[in-house]
């Protein structure tokens, strides 16, 4: 199938990248468990088959079918989310600038703070859903905008294309990780982003089974930008981890309908609780954003965070207590996760920052898988009391 044919989404999920096998008729993409290729004469190979961390038909099917899902011409995957992430900020070089979002994964903000500051590159964080806050912030040496939407894990929710007008004014190319939306809910490039990125670990793989990242574009240029990086450092998935991805984005529409659908059970029960001091999630209509959340999102998502009464004793007694939803960090597969952001996907994140945003020690995150919701709400009614 052609992956931009103009079909519908649950279709392209399914078609997108992947046609019967040319030599056996097989239907499932096969896993092309291959290092390297045969040529026929040195330099002359089926393009652009000369070695698998290069390309891998497997992977070319994955490529092409994320593109699609995300409205755009090219994909590019990777070995993790940071793997993405670290290609995107290998196209800045030493004395750079960078607007980053002031709420994002502790890993993503690792990763700008500990290695590419290292090596010259300048960042600011700013809370973006003030869109002005681009022009407060960047500098004439300001290259790259890198945000999240909605928010880990507070779930703030950035106007994507007033943040585009902004930065492309100014030249700035501006990177949306899309992660926690997927693109069932949202899609950046259509809203002005020149480049998605994705943890595939989380809804688009949804299984808990591999880790993954990805970048979807449609500019030429950048494409054989990241292209290069991503062949020239090699942070590339192998074949068998694609196939998984490609598993797993078939069922993506239908899997991401019942998270949306649990978590607004979920969110309501918390919100009603006695022992609940607060709770954010982009589908209450007490959230702040949620005029544009119904702009730019089909639906509000999967994740909820709540505020619990009491301290860091209290919140650790009631993660301990819970049966359904498994203690563990990452979110986005079929079972239900809770974390506790301070002690675990934050920890890297410097305490005075994490109060700021409001990361306290009664903060809990909540993934919510696709169970029946009754048992979900049972098991957080037993594990409050």
């Amino acid at each position: 199938m052609d992956p931009n044919a103009n079909y519908a989404f649950a279709t392209r999920a399914v078609h997108a990248g992947q046609s019967p096998d040319p030599t056996t008729g097989a239907i499932t993409t096969p896993v092309y468990q291959t290092s390297t290729y045969a040529q026929s004469s040195p330099g002359v190979f089926k393009e652009p088959y000369d070695y698998s961390r290069s390309a891998n038909p497997t992977r070319t099917a994955l490529e092409a079918n994320l593109a699609s899902l995300e409205d755009g011409r090219y994909g590019l995957c990777f070995s993790s989310g940071v793997a993405a992430m670290a290609t995107v900020l290998h196209t800045l070089n030493p004395g750079d600038h960078m607007i980053l979002g002031d709420d994002v994964y502790g890993g993503s903000f690792r990763l700008v703070d500990k290695v590419f500051a290292k090596h010259g590159i300048d960042y600011t964080t700013c809370d973006l859903t003030d869109a002005d806050a681009i022009d407060r912030a960047a500098t004439d040496k300001t290259k790259l905008v890198w945000f999240e939407t909605p928010t880990n894990p507070m779930l703030r929710v950035a106007d994507i294309r007033a943040v585009a007008e902004r930065a492309h004014a100014r030249g700035i190319t501006v990177c949306v990780d899309n992660t926690f939306a997927s693109p069932v809910l949202q899609r950046p490039l259509a809203l002005g982003a020149d480049i998605v990125c994705h943890s595939s670990t989380k809804y688009i793989g949804g299984h808990a089974d591999v880790v993954g990242g990805a970048l979807i574009v449609n500019d030429d240029g950048l494409h054989e930008k990241l292209r290069f990086i991503q062949n020239a450092a090699g942070a590339v998935p192998g074949p068998w981890d694609c196939a998984l991805l490609l598993r797993s984005t078939k069922t993506l529409p239908l899997r991401v309908e019942r998270h949306c659908d649990n978590a607004e059970k979920v969110a309501a029960f918390l919100e009603g609780h006695k022992r609940v001091r607060g709770v954010i999630y982009p589908g209450l209509e007490s959230h702040p954003q949620r005029e544009l959340v119904r702009r730019q999102m089909c639906r509000a998502g999967g994740m909820i965070s709540a505020h619990l009464q009491g301290g860091l004793e209290d919140a650790r007694k009631f993660l301990e207590a819970l049966r359904l939803f498994t203690i563990a960090e990452s979110l986005g597969g079929v079972e239900s996760l809770v974390e506790h952001p301070a002690i675990m996907t934050h920890a890297s994140v410097p305490k005075e920052q994490r109060e700021k945003l409001g990361i306290s020690d009664t903060l809990v995150r909540f993934s919510v898988g696709i169970e029946d919701p009754a048992d979900l709400l049972a098991d957080i009614e037993r594990a409050l009391g």
